[in-house]
């Protein structure tokens, strides 16, 4: 293996089109490019992505290798995003990825999206060490996830309908809040009273999660009180939000307790674009100290979806001789064993 590896490595798995050089494990650069013609949708319209992509990814990644003060001559290897994700913006980032591979002759590494939300506990120090838990909550995702080793983990339990990143933004939209609404309905929470508005808490087996149940407990709650007055939401928006947010909150933490305690974990970390809420972060704070856990939260940056997660998985496949060839197909969905 060579003494000094530079990884370019690329995002594209949604609506952020991203770009990162890592080298030997350390972030040099990490440039994301957000994409605003989303928001008078009210949500992420996978063909605009998918173009959005295109338009963006060639200054992206230019930036990313200029920022680094390196040349594309420095780069010894490429890494991309392959599952899961909107599958016209992944294929835009694996079909650069491959072409710049194939260009300079360079090998090619394939990353799981939620695998590098997990590693993005690794770019920076404190690190945790193994075994850890991580609860990796995004729009698409809600797992409890259990890292034995970088590329050796087990999910304990997920979502088996909606993701606790869903449930935030389609409440966001019930309230009237434009997209993304997740950070907005964080943001007007912190004004508001968590219990004054009590909405079901769904028990699951084992542990996973549900939150059908309580988007439909908050529509059904909304068009009930607004009967009664229309400007309901307006009146009560910082409590709503609070109460919301607590009810999630509350969901999440109680499975992540309940996998610690019955795996004797003491070291636990929060990933993916949730974990950028503040509130969240609060609580996983709050039991750690009760709990006595060593608690672990990535920067923001490294929260929300970005290349330097993905450059810091291919490192670690690196060092395992797991590389990818041209033939690789990106996917919507897959496991993390595929």
């Amino acid at each position: 293996m060579l003494h000094e590896i530079n990884i370019l490595a690329i995002e594209s798995s949604c609506d952020e089109t991203s770009a990162a050089i890592i080298q030997n494990g350390n972030v040099l650069s990490n440039i994301i490019a957000t994409q605003k013609v989303h928001e008078q949708f009210g949500g992420v319209v996978p063909e605009m992505a998918s173009r959005a992509h295109m338009q963006n990814i060639v200054a992206v990644v230019d930036v990313a290798i200029k920022n680094a003060r390196l040349n594309k001559s420095d780069i010894h290897l490429v890494a991309f995003t392959q599952a899961p994700g909107l599958i016209g913006s992944l294929i835009v980032g694996a079909s650069f990825a491959k072409s710049f591979a194939q260009a300079r002759n360079i090998p090619l590494i394939s990353v799981h999206h939620m695998q590098a939300h997990v590693l993005a506990h690794f770019i920076e120090d404190p690190k945790p060490t193994f075994p850890f838990l991580c609860l990796t909550v995004s729009g698409g995702h809600s797992q409890i996830v259990l890292i034995k080793d970088y590329l050796q983990m087990e999910v304990l339990g997920e979502t088996i309908d909606d993701a606790a990143g869903e449930a935030f933004d389609k409440t966001a939209k019930m309230l009237g809040l434009p997209y993304p609404g997740g950070p907005l309905v964080d943001k007007y929470a912190q004004s508001g009273n968590p219990k004054k508005f009590p909405f079901p808490v769904s028990e699951m087996k084992n542990y996973d999660f549900s939150f059908s149940g309580l988007k439909t407990a908050i529509l059904y709650f909304l068009q009930k009180e607004k009967l009664k007055d229309p400007d309901f939401i307006k009146n009560n928006l910082n409590d709503i939000c609070a109460s919301v947010q607590y009810t999630i909150i509350k969901i999440l933490m109680k499975k992540l307790e309940k996998a610690a305690d019955s795996y004797g974990i003491t070291q636990v970390g929060i990933a993916g674009g949730v974990s950028a809420n503040s509130s969240l972060r609060n609580a996983l704070i709050e039991i750690g100290k009760n709990k006595d856990w060593q608690v672990f939260i990535p920067k923001f940056e490294y929260c929300t979806d970005n290349a330097a997660m993905i450059g810091i998985t291919a490192y670690y496949k690196y060092l395992k001789g797991e590389f990818t060839d041209l033939s690789s197909v990106p996917t919507a969905r897959a496991s993390w064993h595929e």
